[in-house]
């Protein structure tokens, strides 16, 4: 089935869920698209503004950037000020009737636009209310400004990457930890309802940010301090390894992982290198891990010896895992994606033929598909809000209200 087919219903395994997204930017929006594109209705509420992201180029129209466009199809835009009291009523009566309330400010600011946990949950007592923010509520930092830089500075990121370079701290050029803790976010979302479909009875939960990725970085970096007492320094020495990077060839670089004994046999049996099978630091995966500086170091140094093409051959022969160096630009040619469909073409009725990453994996019998354009900025206020059963004076004013900010 097409992954681009506009305005057909959703078949997708949650078909039937329905989501009250009050975040922006990217770790919340980013959560409900995945639920979105596994066929949750998502209704997207936002501010007169819009969404931040709306407003981050490029773009071929105001408030549609780039960004704002990968991270929220499938889903429905409606314009609510939060603020008014006949926002907050319209916010209350759409959430009798959805599964799942996510929001991204602090619980304090919630509570005080009248939508906190316990004044939802009096409208719908199944609702799985959902905060995800910078820090937890019940440490000294909660309530702090939270941003994926700051976050991936607060859990050592920048430090790893000084440590593996000898070059000074950075970021990841990706929005790392907005999208690490999106994927938990949207992981608390389904087990809430999980639990909330078995019990009847919904729950407040928390996903901060700082801790999840303290989580994710001390999974594989507590090294010695596993122990207690310790056994060593923390770290994974394999991923701090200064030559843990493409390797250098004679015209170009690409990526290669010589790691169980199977392949460090074949690789150096490759070269001509029998010789180091045995009482080496290449012996055994326990010492190399031990040497793994110099490990790295030897296989850099024998890489630049030949061309990128005859390595990547060689070594696919010999069943050693490699691969190319890609830039993002060459994701868009490659074979494999374009095969899968992760990366389609899609009509967008105001903002023309765009490029957008596909949906994420195959279900035999509830396919995925973009089945709907990412909002204009309150394109489905009206229809939403006739959707919940509010007092019809109260809806007119509302329409009228986002008639007026549309102008």
């Amino acid at each position: 089935m097409s992954k681009n087919n506009e305005h057909s219903p959703n078949p997708g395994p949650l078909s039937g869920i329905r989501v009250l997204d009050l975040s922006s930017v990217v770790m919340g929006p980013f959560a409900t698209q995945m639920l979105a594109d596994l066929g949750a209705d998502v209704i997207k509420v936002e501010p007169p503004a819009g969404d931040g992201m709306r407003k981050v180029g490029p773009m071929v129209h105001d408030d549609m950037g780039a960004l704002y466009l990968h991270l929220n199809r499938n889903k429905r835009s409606v314009v609510l000020d939060l603020k008014t009291e006949q926002g907050r009523k319209a916010c209350l009566a759409l959430a009798k009737t959805v599964d799942i309330f996510l929001y991204n400010v602090r619980p304090q600011a919630m509570a005080r636009l009248g939508l906190s946990y316990e004044e939802v949950a009096a409208e719908n007592p199944a609702i799985v209310y959902v905060g995800a923010y910078g820090f937890g509520n019940d440490g000294p930092y909660a309530g702090k400004p939270a941003y994926d830089d700051l976050i991936q500075g607060m859990t050592g990121i920048p430090v790893l990457y000084e440590k593996n370079s000898g070059d000074e701290p950075r970021y990841t050029p990706l929005t790392l930890a907005d999208r690490t803790i999106g994927l938990q976010v949207a992981i608390a979302c389904l087990a809430g309802v999980l639990q909330s479909k078995m019990s009847g009875k919904g729950q407040s939960i928390e996903i901060p940010m700082f801790e999840g990725m303290a989580q994710f970085v001390l999974g594989d970096h507590l090294g010695g301090k596993t122990f207690v007492p310790s056994q060593g320094d923390m770290g994974y020495a394999r991923l701090l390894a200064h030559h843990r990077k493409p390797y250098k060839t004679r015209d170009g670089y690409i990526s290669v992982l010589i790691y169980n004994d199977k392949h460090w046999k074949g690789f150096l049996t490759l070269i001509n290198r029998e010789d180091l099978l045995e009482g080496s630091i290449f012996s055994t995966h326990t010492v190399r891990a031990e040497n793994i500086g110099d490990v790295y170091s030897f296989v850099a140094q024998v890489l630049e010896s030949n061309s990128s093409q005859y390595w990547l051959n060689l070594l696919a022969n010999a069943d050693i895992p490699a691969a190319p160096l890609y830039s993002v630009e060459d994701l868009l040619e490659d074979p494999h994606l374009k095969a899968v469909s992760q990366v389609v073409e899609m009509d967008h009725p105001t903002e023309g033929r765009i490029r957008t990453p596909g949906t994420l994996g195959t279900y035999s019998k509830t396919p995925l598909k973009i089945y709907r354009h990412a909002p204009n900025l309150g394109e489905h206020t009206e229809e939403v809000l006739k959707e919940s059963g509010l007092d019809q004076s109260l809806l007119d004013e509302l329409i009228k209200n986002e008639r007026k900010w549309a102008r």
